[in-house]
């Protein structure tokens, strides 16, 4: 591998970071990525129709009662932020 293709490698990565939230980068700590998965899959079952109908279903809820329970969830999906530990 050449020097050209490891820097044509990381500037699509950065840029592929700064346009997508969730992609994670260097300085991500392991809560802030857990919020990101929890929040992309609670978006994703609000957004698919037969997702949400088969949670619904599962647990005896309407369909709004349930998109509104995720679009809670989706506020403090992991809970309060941890404190941090300053080196």
């Amino acid at each position: 591998m050449q020097a050209s293709d490891r820097f044509n490698i990381n500037s699509q990565l950065e840029h592929l970071q700064a346009k997508h939230v969730g992609t994670g980068h260097a300085d991500l700590t392991r809560f802030e990525w857990t919020v990101n998965t929890h929040r992309d899959s609670y978006a994703s079952y609000v957004g698919h129709y037969p997702i949400l109908s088969y949670f619904s279903l599962a647990e005896n809820e309407s369909i709004g009662r349930e998109r509104y329970n995720f679009m809670q969830k989706m506020l403090l999906p992991c809970g309060l932020t941890p404190e941090r530990e300053d080196e």
